[in-house]
């Protein structure tokens, strides 16, 4: 990428301004930084697709069953063992390299498949690839409008996570109370939020490249992008899927 802070002159082509010259360098380097946090979201749900598969292969039989359908903590150390990952990318990020930040990444997505291996527990094969790809497309909707739209969505920020955070306990209560009609409110309540916060977090990554181009931190911001993006889309697909989801 240009060094704008390069104090010597650079020729542009006949008629064409400095100005308009450094305009077509950042859109380039805004697509392809987009670019980076799109393919590493969808390399990431992949994986995750994969393991899942992988692990549940065998039903009943499977090693999915044998962890999540015995007895014990273990399946609860399944569960919960990928906000360890989010804790070290969100407040370890300044310490890692590049490299490392990616591998944490991966590593995320992996475990993330093992722990969602129950739903081929739980629900059909068709229901799961039907909300599957209602959810692709809804996520690509929702974050082509956050990218292009010139309304300001920073004002959504608060109020969603907000509702996140108010989702996860009444989620935590509903442990306890087992209620459907309560089931299916949350549900519906974190496919709308998420929703939202697809759109949002589209719109805050791309404004994050006009702080990060040219630094040693993009690099980090893409993984971070792909981070946000990611559990973004793997939430909407839960909520989803517990909410159109046909039993096995």
């Amino acid at each position: 990428m240009a060094n704008w802070s390069d104090p010597r002159p650079t020729a542009a082509p006949f008629g064409t301004s400095a100005a308009d010259t450094r305009g077509a360098a950042y859109d380039a380097g805004l697509r392809s930084y987009m670019l980076s946090v799109y393919n590493y979201m969808a390399s990431g749900v992949l994986l995750t697709g994969i393991v899942a598969l992988l692990f549940a292969s065998g039903g009943r039989d499977s090693l999915a069953a044998q962890v999540f359908l015995a007895p014990g903590i273990l399946k609860y150390v399944v569960i919960f063992s990928p906000l360890a990952f989010i804790m070290v990318l969100n407040f370890g990020l300044n310490r890692l390299s590049t490299g490392a930040a990616q591998l944490i990444f991966w590593a995320f997505a992996a475990v993330m498949g093992v722990s969602m291996s129950t739903i081929f527990l739980v629900y059909t094969g068709t229901s799961i690839a039907i909300t599957f790809f209602a959810t692709a497309v809804a996520f690509l909707s929702l974050s082509l409008y956050g990218y292009t739209t010139k309304r300001d969505l920073s004002g959504m920020g608060t109020f969603l996570i907000m509702g996140v955070v108010g989702l996860i306990v009444a989620s935590l209560l509903n442990l306890f109370f087992k209620s459907p009609a309560m089931a299916m409110v949350i549900s519906a309540v974190g496919v709308l939020l998420f929703a939202g916060l697809t759109a949002y977090d589209t719109q805050r990554i791309k404004s994050m490249y006009a702080y990060v181009a040219g630094t040693d931190m993009i690099g980090k911001a893409v993984i971070m992008g792909a981070l946000s993006l990611y559990l973004d889309f793997i939430n909407m697909f839960q909520f989803l899927l517990s909410f159109m989801g046909q039993r096995d």
